[in-house]
């Protein structure tokens, strides 16, 4: 097809799959089988992969990226996002209607929005003049992350305006909630229960985790969903009302909430939260609570805000539903970072709108101070959990034939003794061959800033434990190229890519192997500390911990747990092997104690075309200099690289010397 028309073609589709992406994910009114629709989607990609030169930001094809982002860069918001005071009864919600209409120059115009409080993630979404500039979340109120690619996989948040008769405001930054249906959220949990990996504890919690994954494809798999319910910053077009504003933003394409109620008293609000206390069981997603706002925009000006939250607007949070049921069992979970956690298996009771039969214990001195015991008569709670907690005992109803539980001393996965530092409640196996969390163990080991293998990611590491081909850090030095070429999406050449990446990371310094070996409280810092104080694996090994809290910078907590993870067997097992493999288990000479940074404290910022930050910081103790993590009065020089940000600006005020990247690596001898 001619280019010309090829670009009609793509714009006809667009369109098209725009006005059915509408249809389906906004009105619920799909016009068009899933097949159909496919058959224009995959047209449409077949006619931008022969034309790539008119493939456009806001085509449908883009919404999806394949490849992980490097990091979530922090984005500050026009308007801050704040949050809402809470309300729990009428008499609350009356309170408020007092204090709203005392404040405003004429009360008898007050009225409500009342909308569902939705238990997702709150978000705000940039569009300049009708078209996607970025969605980021609410961080802080006041910046959040930029997570824009992630965003762009819900179909429901659309990457341009309707093009519909009117104009657009010039910027508008557009809020709204992501959630996970119950539906969603249920099928996730039993795909992460098969796999052994800790379940999500509610569709809020399963979002927000979303969102943050690194491979918007694997976003896109979890079935996100939004509603808006509001804006905040706006330039370019004015409304006078709340309701306004989603009526206008409904029109361009937003799916917004269909049970919104403008209520001309406060009895009239009441009453209609009060109708959603049952009703909101049937919904497809979870809500907490209802939210009241004033809705003449004016009015809200003139009530304004405190530094945390705006007086126009309040929540109105429903009561926890509890149920009691019994006692049946209790049994251990091993998480994926080594938390035991016990649970609670119940005999199965209505709760919710859900059938309960297990609830969390949370910990073991949880169990003591309710003095909970297998065949006891239980309360269990529901408050926007989708795992339930018991709540209280009910004593008076003991019979006398309920057993105590006893704490177990050994993992339920590989049966090596378990650890609890004095300072958490938490009891913890240490053991890094644990099945229960080895997955998470070796990505951690050969991520960038500890082992730096290139090319296993979690795909790759995923296949290879579940094919039995690693069980622990030191079969990653015993693959063949033979093993990994079989792999899912892995050919000859990058099997020996990876083979060639495992077999330079045995070059690596000390410290990225003990940081690596993922022992608790011991990050990056730290394990640079213990390499340049023991100088070899085998004397921190038999460190004591009085030797460990003595080295400035290693507190008790971190020496208990260092401690622990080398009186493990199991892990000595795997140092054993990474030292037969020929891991450098000893530093070769000096490093860090003399050179042109000793005393300095040096800050590394924006980015650097030759190394990563994490390197170019290791390059800086390795020179005898301190990585600092901030810009203060005792920074001695600032290393800035492309789109410095912020601490550009602050070193600049407090006279700190600036220097480039080139000048960075003279300095380094690099």
């Amino acid at each position: 097809m001619q280019k010309k028309g090829a670009k009609l073609e793509i714009e006809r589709l667009r369109e098209l799959i725009r006005r059915h992406d509408y249809l389906y994910y906004v009105l619920n009114k799909p016009e068009l089988s899933d097949t159909e629709y496919d058959r224009l989607y995959k047209r449409l990609k077949e006619l931008e992969g022969d034309h790539p030169d008119l493939i456009t930001a806001d085509s449908p094809t883009q919404r999806v990226a394949g490849e992980p982002t490097k990091a979530f860069p922090v984005v500050r918001h026009i308007s801050p996002m704040l949050s809402m005071d809470n309300t729990y009864s009428a008499d609350e919600m009356r309170d408020f209607d007092k204090r709203v209409k005392k404040n405003v120059k004429d009360p008898s115009k007050v009225e409500y929005a009342v909308e569902l409080k939705f238990d997702g993630v709150s978000v705000s979404l940039l569009y300049q003049n009708g078209q996607w500039v970025r969605g980021a979340t609410r961080g802080d109120g006041f910046q959040g992350d930029d997570v824009s690619n992630n965003l762009k996989t819900i179909r429901a948040i659309p990457l341009s305006f309707n093009e519909d008769r009117g104009r657009f405001p010039k910027s508008i930054e557009i809020r709204g909630e992501v959630y996970m249906t119950k539906k969603a959220f249920e099928e996730i949990n039993r795909k992460k229960e098969k796999a052994g990996e800790e379940l999500f504890a509610n569709p809020r919690n399963a979002a927000a985790g979303s969102l943050k994954l690194l491979v918007p494809r694997f976003v896109a798999e979890r079935h996100l969903d939004s509603y808006i319910y509001g804006m905040g910053h706006c330039e370019g077009m004015e409304f006078k009302t709340h309701v306004e504003v989603l009526e206008y933003l409904k029109r361009r394409g937003f799916r917004v909430n269909p049970h919104l109620k403008l209520c001309k008293t406060i009895e009239d609000t009441i009453e209609y939260c009060d109708s959603w206390e049952t009703k909101r069981k049937n919904l497809e997603f979870e809500i907490d609570g209802m939210v009241l706002k004033v809705n003449d925009l004016f009015q809200q000006k003139e009530l304004g805000q405190t530094s945390k939250s705006p007086r126009w607007a309040i929540a109105y949070k429903f009561a926890a539903e509890k149920a009691l049921t019994e006692i049946r069992d209790i049994i251990v979970q091993v998480g994926r970072t080594g938390t035991i956690t016990p649970v609670a298996i119940l005999k199965p009771v209505h709760l919710s709108g859900t059938t309960v039969s297990r609830a969390t214990l949370h910990n073991f001195d949880e169990i003591e101070r309710l003095d909970a015991r297998v065949g006891d008569k239980v309360y269990v709670e529901k408050s926007g959990e989708i795992i339930p907690k018991v709540l209280s005992v009910a004593k008076e109803k003991r019979t006398g034939k309920e057993k105590t539980f006893l704490v177990p001393s050994k993992c339920p996965a590989c049966l090596s003794k378990l650890a609890r530092e004095p300072s958490e409640v938490a009891v913890r196996c240490v053991n890094v061959s644990c099945p229960a969390q080895i997955k998470e163990s070796i990505l951690h080991f050969a991520s960038r800033d500890a082992m730096d293998i290139e090319g296993m990611g979690e795909a790759v590491t995923n296949q290879l434990v579940d094919k039995g081909l690693i069980k622990d850090h030191g079969d990653i030095f015993s693959l063949k190229a033979g093993d990994i070429k079989n792999l899912e999406r892995m050919a000859e050449k990058s099997a020996q890519n990876l083979i060639d990446a495992v077999e330079k990371s045995k070059m690596n310094d000390i410290n990225r192997l003990i940081y690596g070996l993922g022992i608790r409280h011991v990050g990056g810092h730290a394990a640079w500390i213990l390499a340049n104080h023991f100088k070899s694996i085998e004397k921190l090994e038999r460190a004591s911990v009085e030797e460990l809290t003595n080295i400035e910078g290693v507190g008790p907590v971190a020496a208990e747990a260092i401690r622990n993870f080398f009186q493990n067997k199991e892990n000595l097992k795997v140092l054993k092997k990474l030292k037969d493999a020929g891991l450098r288990m000893s530093r070769p000479r000096e490093m860090g104690t003399e050179g042109k940074l000793k005393g300095k404290t040096i800050v590394v910022t924006g980015t650097l075309s030759s190394f990563t930050r994490s390197e170019a910081e290791e390059l800086i103790r390795r020179s005898g200099g301190e990585a600092g993590s901030s810009v203060g009065k005792n920074t001695d020089i600032l290393v800035a690289g492309e789109e410095p940000g912020s601490k550009l600006d602050k070193a600049k005020s407090l006279g700190v010397k600036i220097i480039g990247e080139e000048e960075f690596k003279k300095l380094v001898k690099i």
